[in-house]
């Protein structure tokens, strides 16, 4: 009898560290991502594709009404929100701006609830300075936005990624130009809740899935 309780301890010992490992292999992956393979993941399937696509395509218009600039990629399932890196950080400044929770503030509502969206933080630089100085600034900056959200929200599902001055928007040939070219980019990726609901007819960020 001892040796058969042995055993089931053992078992259930087994048992709950997998489904640890398992549990927290899903939050070191998407760290793990470059980001075209976050942006690229989770793939949806054709029939969930149109339900998601009008999902997006309404927080997209709602972003646009409250002065964002928006854009839609991925066939329309991603949206990518970008703001000035004046709105967040004063000129070579790597502390976030008393103007910075403002701009990112409205981006909590997609965190609320947990795996309904991954949020890709993208920084970008002009090509001011040594490619290696652009991608410290870029890595502290978006360090610090990263921060912010972990300070107001939860962040399991946000990754930071610093780009330098790699992926300019325009020539760096003019003040207004390089302006441009220094901002965040945010990525809002449908996740594996927001697929889930689709699959059952109806999308709705406002209800949690209870554990």
């Amino acid at each position: 009898m001892k040796k058969i309780t042995s055993i089931l301890k053992l078992l259930l010992l087994v048992t709950t560290l997998a489904c640890y490992l398992q549990g927290n292999a899903k939050k070191i992956d998407i760290y793990e991502l470059s980001l075209d393979q976050n942006l690229a993941t989770p793939e949806i399937k054709n029939k969930l594709k149109d339900a998601v696509q009008d999902f997006q395509y309404k927080q997209a218009v709602e972003l646009i009404k409250q002065n964002y600039e928006v854009e839609l990629t991925r066939d329309n399932e991603v949206i990518i929100v970008t703001i000035p890196a004046e709105r967040l950080f004063a000129s070579n400044d790597t502390v976030l701006a008393a103007t910075g929770p403002a701009a990112l503030k409205p981006m909590l509502r997609y965190l609320k609830n947990p795996g309904f969206y991954k949020l890709l933080l993208v920084m970008h630089s002009d090509d001011t300075g040594s490619k290696a100085y652009t991608v410290r600034l870029t890595r502290s900056r978006v360090i610090a936005v990263y921060d912010w959200f972990d300070a107001n929200g939860d962040v399991d599902y946000i990754v930071p990624y610093a780009l330098g001055s790699n992926d300019p928007l325009n020539a760096n040939d003019s003040m207004e130009k390089r302006r441009k070219n220094r901002r965040l980019e945010i990525y809002i990726v449908p996740n594996d809740v927001m697929l889930e609901q689709a699959k059952r007819g109806a999308i709705n960020i406002n209800i949690i899935k209870k554990k």
